[in-house]
């Protein structure tokens, strides 16, 4: 480490980037104060060197050539906010192999590459930093690595997609439709013009492989993950949950029992009372259940230009710290427990049904005895016919029962000559 100077490489200087330089600018005084020396971002990587940039900047610090950046000798750590994922990977790997720290806010490369990227540079002696890839503003996985390291984390449960909160919390306040949510989220920079990582849940999924990883301290895989987006939610579907006093959210879970882990992201019913249900918009929220502390809370920005970069530029004073300690590369550690998934017998929740019955005599004694028939008990129940047609509409929320009767359930319920067709099935998380 310089006693001069940090000097910065940045890769990519889009919403992220700009943050980033924004906050180097700005917070001079307290970085000086957290490091002992000024922070300098000496070379910067863009597509388009022609581009109008939203902050200055000397024309001598930008390049479209990423070996600029990586073989400067004078560059101590790179940030990387340009996303990609395989020639992003092999660009960290380049710098850390020349003896660069890097900070990343790259969930998707972290999700699928993080044990590798780790692994080497705990071998260069590099630090490698990523509390941006998860929840934005939201320091999630510094608590998880510090705040809360003496405890043993059971369960992590959470909002850790803006877009999808967004879409969910107009389509509930405002009766509207998922398509007409989604088109404004878009024309509002909520939501992506191909909006599919975030709708179908994998955007979500991958920061759960991530959390899960860290908080279990296990190698959890994003194929590890099971996903359901909130493409084929529906305003009926939420008319419902309100009715039978839930909220709809879409939630990624974590858990562990007995060393057995579980992690999903789906669209989940929430009792109204529950503290996520208040979370609106694009804003997140993480659980945290730990046997010592029991549960904690982390609510804030998901996204956004200066809460992310914020998360980035932490990371890069916890870099700082350690080049002044010579301690870099000591904080990566072997993932402590083997990854065991249960089985689905072993996990267990209620779900809620939604179902399109024949509107005749013995079709409700067929449905309940089918339930019966695999040990699943109703909670709460709703019977409601169709005006004009001969069918009605059966509202269920089961009782806990595990995901292998539930899953068995189903498809006889899909077979069942009474049941036309099965509208909507979710989880519902009962409590806190």
């Amino acid at each position: 480490m310089s006693a001069v100077e940090v000097r910065i490489g940045l890769l990519g200087l889009g919403t992220v980037g700009t943050g980033v330089v924004s906050i180097i600018s700005r917070h001079q005084e307290e970085l000086r104060h957290q490091v002992g020396c000024p922070v300098t971002v000496k070379k910067v990587l863009v597509r388009d060197i022609e581009k109008q940039r939203v902050v200055e900047m000397d024309d001598s610090l930008v390049t479209d050539q990423i070996e600029d950046v990586l073989f400067d000798q004078d560059i101590d750590v790179i940030i990387e906010v340009m996303g990609g994922i395989e020639s992003t990977k092999e660009h960290l790997l380049t710098a850390l192999r020349n003896g660069k720290h890097v900070v990343t806010a790259n969930k998707d490369l972290m999700a699928i590459y993080g044990a590798e990227l780790l692994q080497v540079a705990a071998e260069h002696g590099c630090d490698l930093y990523y509390e941006a890839s998860v929840a934005g503003g939201i320091p999630i996985l510094r608590s998880l690595s510090d705040g809360l390291s003496a405890d043993r984390i059971t369960k992590m449960m959470g909002i850790v997609n803006g877009t999808t909160n967004y879409i969910l919390t107009k389509m509930t306040q405002n009766g509207s439709s998922y398509e007409d949510v989604l088109k404004q989220a878009q024309e509002l920079g909520f939501a992506e013009s191909d909006p599919t990582a975030d709708v179908e849940g994998l955007d979500a999924a991958r920061k759960m492989a991530i959390l899960a990883t860290l908080g279990f301290s296990m190698n959890v895989s994003l194929d590890d993950v099971t996903v359901k987006g909130i493409s084929s939610v529906t305003k009926t579907d939420l008319d419902y949950c309100d009715q039978l006093g839930y909220t709809m959210k879409l939630i990624g879970l974590a858990k562990r029992d007995d060393g057995r882990v579980e992690v999903s992201v789906e669209p989940t019913l929430l009792p109204k009372e529950h503290p996520l249900s208040s979370v609106h918009n694009e804003y997140n929220a993480v659980y945290v259940y730990g046997e010592a502390v029991g549960e904690t809370m982390f609510y804030g920005p998901g996204a956004g230009s200066l809460p992310t970069a914020t998360a980035v530029v932490s990371d890069l004073v916890s870099v700082m710290k350690n080049m002044r300690l010579g301690v870099c590369g000591r904080a990566v550690q072997e993932p402590l427990h083997q990854r065991v998934l249960k089985e689905a017998n072993e996990i267990d929740s209620k779900y809620f049904l939604r179902l399109r019955v024949v509107d005749q005599a013995g079709t409700f004694q067929a449905v309940t005895s089918l339930f019966a028939e695999y040990e699943v008990s109703f909670e709460k129940l709703l019977q409601l016919p169709i005006e004009g047609h001969e069918v009605a509409e059966v509202i269920v929320i089961t009782h806990h029962t595990n995901k292998e009767n539930y899953e068995n359930l189903y498809k006889k319920l899909s077979e069942l000559d009474v049941i036309e067709s099965i509208e909507s099935c979710y989880r519902v998380e009962g409590g806190r």
